[in-house]
């Protein structure tokens, strides 16, 4: 949707139904993009390639986390961690992302989602983009599909839908999603409200699609897809999705609020930014598609204004984990770009650069503006976060590495006094990371992801300082590069994360976040003067 006919839609919605009626809690937009690193947003990197205007205004606007970090540092991991409040490895499964009809969905029947949670509270709920977190798919025997290829053609899509694990049935009221990544992973195809409108039957060639500088296509793999499903313009209509959403709620039931979750492709593989962003910024290909990341949020805001509801709106703005290493190379090289914001590591790794990401959130008429908060946050503390808000209290068996950052948003923090204790992550092989204040401690050697030791990667791998470790251990406020291993010159501590570790992961009662949590509720938040 263009911008003369974003102004079109949204001036015949306003004259439909008026102005913004007073709703007792607020309306809630959570942006996940993809892939998105550390340093990709001029706000986070002041020798960023490029510059994203709108989230860097959204960030004066409110407040943006540095110390901000993905539950994961792939996505199919991390979108649990959004949508349940917990780490992968709650689940008793192996961290992964799904291909093809891989499944079935993380979240387990039962389990409570951030949707299932804000519905209780009287939410109209939808989702739109990427879900990603596995779906049940079978065959004409009623045999459940596993992920691959070939299964993509076995599935029987009448005993398939509605899909018992799609949003629909995850705590989304309304939803238009993809199955996993939506260029990158066949199966090609749409998913509303459970239904398949048109099923994957046409065979997909990356010929038709732009590659940008005769490499940004790559990892846009082939495969079976649907009549008319939409590469270069996937993003545009995610948001179109979206706008349709919160327009129709604001016309049909404008005294109740709504929580959307637009869940971008940007800037994953491959690089295929819609024609009018094509060399819009100095950042080459992908410069340009973080560009309409950009621009598609600005685009939110607006709307979001022109609906008259902006200062009973809170947006929350998050990345799934960090850049992909062939962008991360190709960014450095080409552009003098680090997406990783000078952190080691990259997406698959546990080193920072795999797991540190932005975190933006606007809320004008409750969040004071201007704040950066040195806050040590994760994504799945948006789950007690919304939950605070809404004044929903947090069973101790529900979203159990879920913390409350709210007071750190509208300035009740004590200054310096940290929320979190600790923090979990896990890489790509589902090895786990601990962070507590200033140390981290990684239960593994090298990365967790990528291979440092050939290849394109190898000139990144740094010097080996403890090469008998089993571990390794860093002061990041002394070593923010995770170059010096203090495994066994930092003994006692080493060991004294190690146990915690073991506690906050146990099969049995491990949580990493507290029992009792309070919410503090809209009476608690204080409203900002105009």
């Amino acid at each position: 949707m263009n911008k003369t006919r974003l102004l079109v839609f949204l001036s015949i919605g306003v004259m439909a139904f008026g102005p913004a009626k007073a709703q007792e809690l607020p309306n809630i937009i959570i942006i996940y993009a993809d892939d998105l690193g550390y340093g990709d947003l001029s706000c986070y990197n002041r020798e960023a390639a490029y510059e994203t205007p709108r989230l860097d205004r959204m960030a004066k606007e409110g407040i943006r986390f540095t110390d901000s970090h993905s539950p994961s540092t792939i996505c199919s991991p991390s979108r649990y961690g959004l949508y349940s409040g917990q780490q992968v490895h709650r689940t008793g499964r192996r961290s992964t992302a799904f291909e093809g009809p891989g499944g079935p969905s993380y979240i387990k029947p039962g389990e409570m989602s951030i949707g299932d949670m804000l519905k209780t509270k009287g939410y109209r709920t939808g989702v739109f983009g990427k879900w990603h977190v596995g779906l049940t798919w079978q065959d004409k025997e009623g045999k459940v599909l596993g992920g691959g290829f070939k299964n993509a053609l076995l599935i029987d899509y009448e005993k398939s839908t509605p899909l018992v694990d799609g949003p629909n049935n995850r705590g989304f009221d309304e939803s238009f999603v993809t199955p996993n990544c939506p260029t990158t992973d066949p199966l090609y195809v749409y998913i509303e409200n459970g239904m398949v409108p048109v099923p994957a039957n046409q065979r997909y060639t990356r010929e038709g699609v732009p590659n940008p500088g005769g490499k940004w296509r790559w990892d846009n793999d082939e495969g079976w897809m649907a009549p008319g499903y939409e590469f270069v313009n996937a993003d545009l209509l995610f948001y179109d999705k979206t706008l349709e959403f919160i327009t129709e709620h604001r016309k049909e039931t404008p005294e109740k609020p709504f929580f959307a979750v637009f869940s971008t492709q940007i800037c994953h593989a491959p690089v295929l930014p819609a024609e009018e962003f094509n060399g819009t910024t100095k950042g080459g290909p992908r410069g340009d598609f973080v560009r309409e990341l950009d621009t598609l949020v600005g685009r939110l805001l607006d709307a979001v204004k022109a609906l008259g509801i902006e200062d009973n709106t809170l947006i929350l703005f998050n990345s799934d984990n960090g850049p992909e290493t062939v962008h991360t190379m190709w960014m450095r090289e080409d552009h003098d770009h680090d997406a990783a914001g000078g952190r080691r590591g990259m997406k698959r790794d546990g080193w920072e650069g795999g797991h540190r990401v932005p975190f933006i959130v606007r809320w004008p008429g409750r969040i004071p503006a201007g704040q950066v908060s040195g806050q040590l946050s994760n994504t799945t503390d948006m789950f007690a976060t919304l939950a605070s808000v809404v004044g929903y209290e947090v069973p101790d068996d529900v979203a159990v590495d879920s913390y409350d950052l709210l007071p750190a948003m509208i300035g009740k923090q004590e200054a310096g006094v940290s929320i979190r204790p600790h923090m979990l992550t896990q890489s790509f092989r589902s090895e786990f990371q601990l962070r507590q204040g200033d140390w981290k401690f990684l239960d593994h050697t090298g990365s967790g992801g990528n291979s440092y030791e050939k290849g394109e990667l190898r000139k990144y791998a740094l010097p080996e300082t403890a090469p008998e470790a089993t571990g390794q251990l860093y002061n990041l406020a002394k070593d923010p590069g995770e170059t010096i291993n203090l495994f066994f010159s930092e003994e006692a501590k080493r060991k004294e994360m190690q146990a915690l570790l073991k506690e906050l992961t146990a099969k049995e009662g491990g949580r990493s976040a507290p029992r009792g949590r309070k919410p503090i509720g809209m009476a608690g938040i204080p409203r900002l003067e105009q």
